[in-house]
């Protein structure tokens, strides 16, 4: 047996024994807690992460993959989705599910894509997707998954998406045109308004990857900082991911995937009837959903409110601006004109 194999111990172990080693594995972790990592966890302070373990564990066996057994976990999902639809201007028409995170909510989105290509557009066999180069590699996971072509299109001097090489890719076969809010290697938004407007003159998707910033930048506009227009107030914009987990403050596990209408997130659905065990429907790639991660997210955005919200995002900012100011007083130079916290040096 090598080093690295392990086989199920004969005998457990006391599980205060267990809970003291697994503090002591953590404790040789990355320091988050004093700041010593960057974008892997998202901490609104000490007593918030409390109230996280809290919420969560009231739902700790809960399983959202069958809302009849548990309409609690319905209720708090469709709260959300909606609550984010309204952070985005979505109104009342804009329809989405709660995923397990960014990765999940752009596969999904991507899938869903492709499904409403097959049915709707069925001549295109080898669908295309345009993305920058400055997209998620989960865009690139999503395409090897789904079997779309992901098509890169550089960026500009300014680090956005170059709308001419946006428009010049743009084929028969393309689906869907990508852009981000913000990009996460500069932090800058693309021409979000611009690439919305290409979509609706060609008659194909637009999907705005907002999961590192869709929950400080509306918050940032209200501040009155220049954010430009991202979400559904723009009539091209079909689709937006945002990750609750991120600058939503909330528990790991929790992202949302929106769209303009119910009738396009249909396409995202899988259904199966042919099983002896009945009929099986799950709307996103995970079948178990775990409740916990769901009831944190509800717990989360109510307890927060806007005011919190608001709080949050100049407190960020004023750290961002702190250790802008003083990577350019040792002389280097921030990388374009990042509209958020993330920025490259």
């Amino acid at each position: 047996m090598s080093e690295n194999q392990v086989s199920l111990p004969k005998k457990g172990t006391a599980r205060d024994t267990i809970l003291e080693k697994l503090q002591s594995f953590r404790d040789k972790d990355a320091n988050w807690h004093d700041g010593r990592t960057w974008s892997l966890v998202y901490h609104a302070g000490d007593e918030h992460t409390e109230f996280l373990k809290k919420a969560y564990c009231v739902f700790f066996h809960e399983n959202a993959l069958n809302p009849g057994a548990f309409p609690s976990l319905k209720k708090f999902e469709a709260e959300v989705v909606s609550m984010a639809a309204n952070l985005f201007n979505g109104g009342e028409t804009a329809a989405g599910t709660m995923t397990s995170g960014g990765s999940e909510s752009i596969m999904m989105a991507v899938k869903t894509y492709r499904d409403q290509a097959r049915a709707l557009r069925p001549e295109i066999t080898r669908p295309e997707m345009i993305v920058p180069i400055t997209i998620h590699p989960a865009f690139n996971k999503a395409a090897q998954y789904f079997d779309v072509k992901a098509v890169h299109v550089a960026v500009g001097d300014d680090f956005r998406a170059d709308l001419k090489a946006v428009e010049a890719a743009i084929t028969p076969n393309t689906i869907l045109i990508v852009g981000s809010a913000p990009a996460y290697p500069h932090g800058v938004v693309d021409p979000i308004t611009e690439m919305a407007a290409l979509a609706l003159k060609h008659r194909i998707g637009c999907h705005v990857d907002a999961c590192v910033g869709g929950f400080l930048l509306p918050f940032l506009k209200k501040l009155g900082r220049p954010i430009p227009a991202f979400d559904f107030s723009l009539p091209g914009v079909t689709s937006i991911t945002a990750d609750l987990h991120k600058y939503g403050f909330t528990a790991k596990g929790a992202s949302v995937v929106l769209y303009r209408d119910k009738e396009l997130r249909r396409f995202q659905f899988f259904t199966h009837t042919e099983w002896p065990g009945g009929l099986f429907a799950s709307p996103s790639m995970t079948g178990t959903r775990p409740g916990g991660s769901i009831a944190a997210a509800w717990a989360t955005l109510n307890a927060m409110g806007e005011d919190g919200y608001l709080e949050m995002a100049e407190k960020v900012m004023n750290t961002t601006e702190t250790l802008q100011k003083g990577l350019q007083t040792l002389g280097l130079k921030i990388l374009g004109k990042p509209e958020m916290s993330v920025f490259a040096f």
